[in-house]
Parts: structure tokens; sequence; C-alpha cells
């Protein structure tokens, strides 16, 4: 489909007829973790689904782009904002049945696996701190500390964006991978997801693993600076070939790392000497080398001007091209 470059005057009082909460040239650094990013033309906030698909409908009709996000969390948005409309998904439910949690997409991850924790179950224990929102940490199949959230997710309930069917797909359909899922891949809405979880003898110590997972985040993590989470995707080697090469390529890669097949982004920019470098308000994270934080007045530009060096640094010294986990917005409209 062809989008318009702009919207007209019409087409703004059309949306705010039919949406009276909508809002006109939205900062979306308002509504994003790493406080970054111009306003969206349009801009709702719903907790209702059939209001969201309604809005997508217009959208499409009026040859508007448009984009879903959550939490906010792992996003950069451009200086210029996005020219179309924003929709922020805010139905938050959480229902806890024995060993199942249903709970609807805009729930914030840490929030959920807090509740299980409370109720005695395990399995959500590693995402206590995790930023963002259950839609975007299984579009995203994010993880720490060993845990994914392909390791609890029973059922996704999501709508399919090329006939906007609802649909129900099981854990094997949905096709999880390293930061990865079908729904990078089909266009989806995630509307819920069905958890399956274990119910623990001892709850305190699961409660002490989440304790410990938290305190470990927030030493070794930029917790309380603005950033967008992990830049970069840590890197992952297919066979052996590769990794001999590696490990001339890389010096005294860690052997955890090397059991792993996979090499920490955040290490590898350490290796480059590249912690604590800024542009700008832009800063590479001291404490980790896959985090750029906002120290007050960042730019959009300042921080795609850091991941590209680093990246640029990194094939150059170690013949390794890094691949973005934050997702850019409004760079191309």
């Amino acid at each position: 489909m062809l989008y318009l470059l702009h919207m007209t005057p019409e087409q703004i009082q059309k949306f705010q007829k039919n949406f009276p909460s909508i809002l006109v040239d939205e900062l979306l650094s308002k509504h994003t973790n790493m406080r970054i990013g111009g306003p969206a033309s349009l801009y709702l906030a719903t907790t209702d689904v059939d209001e969201m698909t309604d809005a997508i409908e217009m959208a499409n009709k009026e040859k508007i782009p448009w984009f879903i996000f959550g939490g906010g969390s792992n996003l950069l948005v451009s200086d210029d904002g996005f020219k179309g409309l924003a929709i922020q998904v805010a139905f938050r439910e959480i229902k806890v049945r024995e060993k199942t949690i249903i709970v609807e997409a805009g729930a914030i991850t840490g929030v959920v696996a807090r509740q299980s924790v409370a109720q005695g179950l395990s399995g959500m224990e590693w995402a206590a701190t995790l930023p963002g929102t259950i839609g975007g940490a299984i579009y995203g199949n994010s993880g720490c500390w060993g845990g994914e959230m392909k390791d609890t997710v029973v059922t996704v309930d999501a709508i399919r964006l090329s006939d906007m069917k609802r649909m129900v797909y099981p854990n094997a359909e949905c096709k999880f991978g390293y930061r990865d899922s079908v729904f990078k891949h089909i266009p989806h809405i995630i509307l819920r997801a069905t958890l399956g979880l274990k119910k623990t003898d001892d709850p305190v110590v699961v409660k002490t693993q989440m304790e410990e997972y938290a305190n470990k985040r927030k030493e070794c993590q930029p917790f309380a600076e603005s950033s967008a989470g992990c830049m970069f995707k840590n890197f992952t080697f297919k066979d052996e070939s590769e990794l001999e090469r590696l490990k001339n390529d890389v010096k005294e890669i860690p052997p955890e790392m090397l059991a792993k097949k996979s090499i920490s982004a955040g290490w590898l920019v350490s290796q480059i000497g590249m912690k604590g470098e800024r542009i700008g308000d832009a800063q590479i994270s001291e404490h980790h080398g896959n985090f750029i934080v906002n120290l007050g007045n960042a730019r959009a530009q300042d921080v795609l001007m850091l991941m590209s060096k680093a990246k640029m640094k990194i094939r150059d010294d170690f013949n390794i091209m890094l691949e973005d986990e934050v997702q850019l917005i409004g760079f191309d409209s």
C-alpha cells in the first residue's frame, strides 16, 4: 500500500471525530523509555481492542501510515517524529488461574513476573525488572539470566493484519528464536497470551531468586537512566569454522560465551574501548556496552551515530556485523 507523506486537516478532523481521545502532534518522547522522539501526527492510547482495530482500518482506508507500541522500551523514534498514527496498547489485565496466567498485551512484563512470584509460581522470575510490555516481550522473545518468553508461552492471541482475522497460535507456531518470533516476519497485532508456569513448594526460594536477578541487573546495567534497553543483538556463530575464525580475530573470548555459541554485544563494545563514549547527550553506558543512555537532551541522530560508529569498528576489528535490537521509528517517513 502506498502511504501519504502528510495528513490533511480534513483527515485529522475525521480521526478526532471518531476517536475523541486522540491527540494531535503528541511528542513521542513522552511515551518512550529513552525520552527521545518528535511528534506523532496522531497519537491514540487505547484500552479497547475494537477501538484499536477501527483506528487501524480507518488509517488503511485513508492511506495513512501507523504503528503500534506498548511500553516504549525498545524504540528509538526520529527527532522528526512519525508522520502518521501512533497507537499505544494500554489493555493490561492479568488473570492468575492456578498455574496459568492470562495476560493482555499491554501489561508490564515486570509486573506480570512479580505477580506470578507472589502467587507461588516459578518461570518468570528472570523478568522482574524487564522493561516494556508482554506484547513486546513476545514479539522479540525477550530474555535474560537464561530465561526467555518462549519457555512460558502456551498460546498467543493475535490479529493477522493481512485479513484482520483473530488467530490463536500455540507455542510451536510462534516460531520463537533468539530475539525473534513469527510476529516479526508476518504482521500481527498481539492481543494477549496464556503463560504456563510451575507451582513451587517453596515460594521464598523463587522470591529470593527474583530479587537476586533484579539486584544483578541494577548492578551491571544503567537501570536508573533513560535508555531503550539493549541496542544490539548478541552475535551467535553458526558452525565450528566460524568459531575457529572468531578465536583468531577476537582474542580471549570468555569460555561461557564460547559454550553458548553467543558473543555478548556489550562485551564486544567494551573490547573496542567505546564504553563511556558520547555524542551530544547520547552516551554508551559506562556500566554496560550494549546500552546507550540519554544524559538529558540527546537526539535520535546522536544515538544513531553512536550505534553506527560501534558497529563499524566491531566490523573492522573483528569481522562481526552486529544487528540492531532496538526498533527504529519514523526515520523513513
